[in-house]
């Protein structure tokens, strides 16, 4: 696969895929939008891919939309606005329902669109100079489709406060209010990341893949259903040859 606004590097078992606009803060357009949704639907379903990482280039990860993209759609008609924040929240879609384990690299800016994405992943490891924020009430947009991901991550009070304020957090305040999962160094960022693939990467895949459908279905779920549908669930794993074999390793292991 070819693509003109991302890098996409094979690491091991690991994809990483790179927003590669770095003169442009790595904004957001049509063409980078339908770029990600194909390389992570492409991942998504390669039984050689057991995790992805997405990331920016040139010291920040993404900066929200592009100037000129926000220009375009400016003078566009209602079903025009329609279509393409579908477009916005079906990529966002197929990074949460990604079959892998799905890494937010963040490092410098990450913003409005840009933060939509992170929060759309798995797991998100942060720099101590990344920044995290929604800009669109200042312009008299509203967060809308990305309000949806941010309150998979964080709690009513801390979004609210991201949103209605427009204001930016550090990577320290964001590992405070729950919006992040790691923060390291600048300089140790790559090797956080990489390690973090590397422990995913070692384990069965069915069983990483049943776990991320149930946290796709549990979340609509009354409680007695979550229930039965996890008995189903738990059923379904054991008939797995990845859980026969880890069972009998492990209650063999001492005999080795």
């Amino acid at each position: 696969m070819s693509f003109k606004k991302l890098l996409i590097k094979e690491i091991g078992y690991t994809r990483k895929i790179t927003l590669n606009r770095p003169e442009k803060r790595n904004s957001l357009d049509e063409e980078m939008i339908q770029e990600l949704k194909k390389a992570v639907d492409k991942f998504s379903d390669d039984d050689k891919v057991k995790s992805i990482v997405i990331t920016g280039a040139g010291g920040n990860f993404c900066s929200g939309l592009y100037l000129d993209y926000l220009n375009k759609i400016s003078e566009f008609d209602i079903l025009q606005n329609k279509n393409d924040s579908m477009a916005y929240k079906e990529m966002l879609c197929s990074i949460y329902n990604c079959k892998k384990p799905t890494i937010a690299m963040v490092d410098g800016y990450c913003l409005a669109g840009g933060c939509g994405i992170a929060t759309a992943c798995d797991i998100i490891v942060a720099s101590d100079k990344s920044q995290f924020g929604y800009s669109e009430v200042k312009i008299g947009f509203i967060p809308a489709i990305v309000m949806v991901f941010l309150l998979k991550r964080v709690s009513e009070t801390h979004a609210k406060d991201l949103l209605l304020t427009s204001r930016f957090i550090s990577g320290d305040e964001a590992l405070r209010f729950g919006l992040i999962n790691y923060l390291v160094k600048q300089d140790e960022l790559d090797n956080e990341a990489k390690k973090l693939c590397d422990e995913l990467n070692t384990l069965p895949m069915s069983s990483v893949e049943l776990t991320k459908e149930m946290f796709k279905n549990v979340v609509n779920m009354s409680f007695e259903s979550s229930l039965d549908y996890a008995v189903g669930m738990n059923a379904i794993t054991r008939m797995t040859p990845e859980c026969k074999k880890g069972i009998y390793n492990f209650l063999n292991k001492d005999k080795k």
